[in-house]
């Protein structure tokens, strides 16, 4: 993955066996390969005669060896279970309020982990108020969950997930447990966030993840999407398929392409991302004809920027030098560390040899959020020589916040939102600024424009509250009022 800002979303695994075997290794791998996806905790939780059991706790998922992980192996012994890493983008992130957010949530009659965030929590939790449930958390987890209880006290699970898909506005890719012992997953009606299943060779084990790559490490099947409002149970009595809702688009996440996924994953159109990636590279390549002429060296950011950078080297011929390197074992935990250690750890991040003194360096990188990692990056560059700096982003410039599940709610916030290509290359102490255009990106990932979800390129969104929001808190920065966190907390 890329530096590790903006924040990252989360990642799900869920998998049930047939034959009554003990799935925690399958759970374990799953989210192992998955972790970029989140790093403030992790968790797991089963059901068997006994009810639920589950175990969560801070930090990234620690190596299989390790004592803790040795006992739940050996103590988590049921044919069915889910597991969850977080990134917080909703709720508090103090270190008090992220143990009480950790995933799995366990909730009378289910548990649950999710992907995606809700946009109309203020009604959620209004709604949770007036059932009489008690907030122990700050996360919109707990109104999802609220939301399925509810349903479920009049009702089976498939109308109770029913209601969340016309209740609940935002992106939720969902698997849980019930104290039946039923697998289930389901997903949002424009299909938000990614979500795939599969199965093993012998057709016995079946798992749902966040991405293939959760299925491809334990040498499972993929067998396709969850679809955009669809639901999977697993239970003894086999695999059932509902698509509840259909909506008239999807608009899958765009940022998923860029820099959430990891490469080796196939997302919507079934083509790995790093493919897609390099095709990033190609476009900014042609889409700035000079670039031969000014640049002496292609370097990327790893790991996000590394394929890009190989698609630009194809089409320029210019050399991609691997000057830059990402130190494997500095670990951000950033939700630990005051501002001046964060500081400190993204800037020891990255190492950059001087192969690239004297020379006119094309930086391939995957994003520009707030500019205070690539101005990192350009002091690091500057330390070891270059003569000229030329960044190359692969997504398009980001005017507007996110309400789906990457943390950044603001306009202020946002470099892109109020500066131009040559103020920000100002800013950052680049000599220029490029991006992809918004054509080319949509091109390059094979799916349609109406098939994707644009906000924070364009400020036009899939959800009629999200856009009133938008509308809202753009009038309101243009105002100069001050802009006070998440708007949908609040």
């Amino acid at each position: 993955m890329g530096l590790g800002l903006p924040g990252e979303s989360c990642g799900v695994f869920g998998a049930f066996d047939f034959e009554g075997k003990q799935v925690f290794p399958s759970l374990y791998w799953g989210l192992i390969s998955q972790n970029h996806r989140g790093h403030h905790s992790y968790g797991f939780a089963e059901v068997g005669e006994e009810g639920f059991k589950a175990h969560r706790s801070l930090g990234l998922l620690p190596p299989v060896r390790h004592p803790s992980m040795r006992k739940l192996f050996r103590e988590f012994k049921s044919h069915v279970g889910v597991g969850h890493v977080r990134y917080a983008t909703s709720g508090r992130s103090t270190k008090y309020w992220l143990l009480r957010d950790m995933q799995p949530f366990l909730a009378g009659r289910i548990a649950l982990a999710f992907n995606g965030n809700l946009v109309n929590q203020k009604e959620l939790r209004e709604e949770l108020r007036r059932e009489g449930g008690l907030s122990r958390s700050s996360s919109d987890v707990e109104l999802l969950c609220g939301k399925l209880l509810k349903g479920l006290k009049n009702s089976d699970l498939v109308s109770a997930v029913e209601g969340c898909m016309n209740g609940i506005e935002g992106a939720f890719s969902v698997v849980g447990l019930t104290r039946e012992g039923e697998l289930f997953a389901f997903r949002d009606p424009l299909g938000i966030k990614p979500l795939c299943y599969g199965c093993s060779r012998d057709n016995q084990t079946f798992a749902v993840s966040s991405e293939s790559v959760g299925l491809d490490i334990n040498e499972f099947r993929y067998e396709g999407e969850v679809q955009p409002g669809e639901l999977l149970i697993w239970s003894g009595e086999g695999m059932r398929r509902e698509r509840i809702v259909k909506a008239e688009r999807r608009a899958f996440c765009s940022f998923e392409f860029a820099y959430f996924a990891r490469p080796d994953s196939l997302l919507g159109n079934g083509r790995p991302v790093y493919k897609i990636r390099e095709e990033f590279g190609r476009n900014l390549a042609r889409e700035d004809p000079d670039l031969p002429k000014k640049v002496d060296v292609i370097v990327s950011i790893p790991s996000t920027g590394d394929d890009a950078a190989y698609g630009m080297h194809e089409v320029t011929g210019i050399p991609w030098e691997r000057a830059v390197r990402r130190h494997r074992y500095v670990v951000d935990r950033a939700f630990i560390s005051s501002p001046e250690e964060r500081e400190k750890i993204i800037s020891r991040k990255i190492n950059v040899t001087e192969e690239i003194r004297g020379k006119r360096v094309a930086v391939v990188e995957d994003s520009i959020v707030r500019g205070d990692t690539s101005t990192r990056v350009v002091r690091k560059l500057r330390m070891a020589g270059a003569k000229e700096i030329h960044f190359y982003f692969t997504f398009p410039r980001i005017l507007s916040p996110c309400f789906y599940g990457i943390d950044m709610a603001t306009f202020g916030e946002l470099i892109g939102s109020t500066h131009t290509e040559e103020e920000i290359a100002r800013l950052i102490g680049a000599d220029s600024v490029h991006y992809q255009s918004l054509e080319g990106f949509i091109r390059a990932t094979g799916l349609r424009r109406e098939e994707l979800c644009l906000g924070c390129l364009t400020g036009e969104y899939p959800t009629p509250l999200a856009q009133r929001m938008a509308d809202e808190m753009r009038k309101r920065f243009e105002r100069g009022e001050e802009e006070r966190g998440r708007i949908y907390e609040r």
